[in-house]
């Protein structure tokens, strides 16, 4: 861990004076990309961010990656029933598909609905999630209102390996396998998992259990060529989804997403880092009742640098081309749209004493929504172990190719646009206690909604009509000293309709999340438990009032060997009845049980620490291994 945190410091000591070093904020231990696109102390980023590692994911037995995020204040989850089934996942109140996922650096949204395939995404793969929290469109363009969540796969330990085998509830059925091969010059990392449930009924109203089968790999090859770091990435996630239709007949679906990238990385002289990423994006849903079918092709070729200047400064530019096909075939009817898509920004991150700040300008030109201009202005002050600070930002939801040529199709729609504010303080004391308060602010203009435009209900056109505001504050409290840890977070939101004042659908004004971890020896206990209020939901003839509720998940591991661990979570500990969508299940009190098997001097392993940092490549969005992975540093 110590080799982490050293990294950028060592960076900016050649960069000029260790301005960062000097933080009087204590660092937390983790290493954040995905806020400025470069490596940045956790602590150090202005923006509202957190990492979920590796640790925590072990410790959760989670299913799918949905479950890993639902536990943080301010992440709340729309689902259609239980696995494999659609989920939405709402960022400090914003719409659905005003979230940007990526996994490795390259964008999963697709171009047809707008929502990624979280669900989909087998922890087992995952080596570390970040989440930023805001408008980060002037970095990433489109979708980026609510916020960002980078999904870094895990990679193999050099010359080790680790498998696991879990059994579940529901009949499911899981296992992995990870491992690497090579040295500091040459390494292959690949990843395979496959999980299998019966499921249980998605609608309320029916009884026929509904399954999900996926099957995901990673693969990555790295290499350090002269002073170049170079490697290729592969992820892909294939299967099935069972559900019921709206007239509760049994369906199924079959699914894809792979991401492939291509990147190349060096200095550029003593203060310049110069990075060019090729990738591409496959998402494809075929229903196997029917033709109807989703499809996306997104090709991306995307240039970055960054030079540190006079001592204070880290700048960064960009550019992004993005060439996106999507189609589809819905009830008979064909859509095809081909679109260019084109990002750059500049960006400034300042430190100097106790000052910090970042300044970031974007410009996007959408082929057929036109062009945007985004910024973000952030400023802090720290001393004595605090962090008071100011953000401000925009951002900015392109029409994807329904909006604009599916069900009630507008090729005219503007994109969606939203000015962001926030202000909030962070105290550290010591090594064990943090605090944090956040008050913020959300404008979202120009939001697409259907409008009918006869006595028809399925006569009609999508249009710019809809404005929302979302106000909120959010509190957390970290204790951090073995063989305790626990985390309290807390959010209140008024997500609201400026124009029927009305609430925003699935969004709940109040939440709070409690973990806590024991540990005994080679024995740790966890508890989880996430209380949320009631939310409003589409009903008919009228909107419906969903009861809140209160999820508790009991986990506890013990580390039989330095090889041999077994994991159990007890999933929805007080057999909670609630739904996350109106008529669709949830699931009832669960047992889970995982043994993984990782032998090897060589195999890494966060079990010890609670802490233990993330992988020390993470220094790119598409994450990485271990120290050769990172263009920060040379040998």
């Amino acid at each position: 861990m110590r080799e982490v945190l050293i990294l950028p410091a060592a960076l900016l000591a050649a960069w000029g004076p260790p301005a960062a070093a000097e933080s009087p904020v204590p660092d937390s231990g983790h290493v954040l990309v995905t806020a400025t696109r470069t490596p940045l102390p956790l602590d150090e980023v202005l923006a509202s961010a957190f990492v979920i590692d590796r640790d925590a994911i072990e410790r959760s037995v989670a299913v799918d990656a949905t479950e890993l995020l639902r536990f943080h204040a301010g992440l709340e989850l729309g689902r259609n029933g239980g696995p494999g089934q659609t989920t939405a996942i709402f960022i400090r109140g914003a719409e659905s598909n005003h979230t940007l996922v990526l996994v490795d650096g390259v964008r999963i949204n697709p171009g047809t609905i707008g929502l990624a395939a979280l669900q989909n995404l087998s922890p087992s793969l995952i080596e570390r999630i970040e989440i930023v929290k805001g408008p980060r469109s002037a970095l990433y363009g489109t979708d980026a209102i609510g916020g960002v969540v980078n999904v870094v796969t895990r990679p193999g330990a050099v010359d080790g390996w680790s498998v696991e085998a879990g059994y579940g509830d529901y009949e499911t059925r899981q296992a992995s396998l990870n491992a690497g091969f090579g040295d500091d010059r040459l390494a292959f990392d690949v990843g395979v998992s496959w999980l299998d449930s019966a499921g249980f009924p998605t609608r309320t109203t029916d009884d026929t259990d509904r399954g999900y089968e996926n099957l995901g790999a990673t693969a990555q090859l790295r290499a350090r060529l002269g002073e170049a770091d170079v490697s290729a990435r592969h992820w892909r996630s294939e299967g099935t989804s069972e559900y019921s239709d709206f007239f509760l007949t049994p369906v199924d679906q079959d699914y894809l997403t792979s991401t492939t990238s291509l990147q190349a990385a060096l200095p550029l002289g003593q203060a310049t880092r110069g990075q060019f990423t090729v990738s591409r994006l496959e998402d494809r849903i075929e229903q196997n009742q029917s033709d109807d079918d989703l499809r996306t092709e997104r090709d991306t070729v995307d240039v970055q640098f960054d030079r540190a200047a006079l001592g204070v400064h880290v700048l960064g530019a960009g550019v992004q081309y993005a060439r996106e096909r999507a189609d589809s075939t819905s009830f008979g009817e064909r859509m095809r749209a081909d679109t260019d898509l084109v990002n750059a920004y500049l960006q400034d991150r300042i430190v100097a004493g106790p000052h910090r700040a970042l300044l970031a300008l974007g410009y996007a030109d959408h082929e057929t929504a036109g062009d945007a201009v985004t910024w973000n202005a952030e400023y802090g002050y720290v001393f004595d172990g605090t962090m008071l600070y100011g953000l401000a930002g925009t951002g900015f939801r392109a029409p994807d190719a329904t909006d604009r040529y599916g069900f009630g199709g507008n090729p005219d729609l503007e994109p969606e646009r939203s000015r962001n504010v926030e202000a909030g303080v962070r105290h550290r004391v010591g090594d064990r206690h943090a605090f944090g308060l956040a008050a913020f602010r959300n404008d979202i203009d120009d939001l697409i909604e259907f409008v009918t435009l006869s006595f028809e209900p399925f006569e009609g056109e999508n249009r710019n009509v809809e404005a929302a505001r979302i106000e909120g504050v959010e509190a957390s409290y970290e204790y951090d000293a073995a063989p305790w840890y626990a985390r309290v977070e807390a959010i209140h939101q008024d997500p609201r309709n400026r124009d029927t004042d009305e609430r925003l659908f699935r969004r709940a004004r109040d939440s709070v999340t409690v973990s806590l971890l024991r540990s005994l020896g080679a024995v740790r206990v966890g508890l989880d438990v996430l209380a949320t209020g009631d939310r409003k939901d589409f009903g008919f003839p009228e909107p419906v009032t969903l009861d809140g509720y209160v999820l508790a998940n009991l986990t506890a591991s013990w580390q039989a060997t330095p090889a041999l661990a077994l994991s159990v979570r007890v999933e929805n500990l007080l057999d909670e009845q609630y739904e996350l969508a109106h008529t669709f299940n949830t699931p009832d009190r669960g047992l889970y049980v995982s043994m993984r098997y990782a032998p090897g001097a060589a195999q890494v392993t966060t079990v010890a620490r609670r802490d233990a940092a993330p992988a020390p490549g993470a220094y790119s969005l598409a994450g990485g291994t271990d120290r050769r992975e990172s263009p920060w540093v040379t040998d």
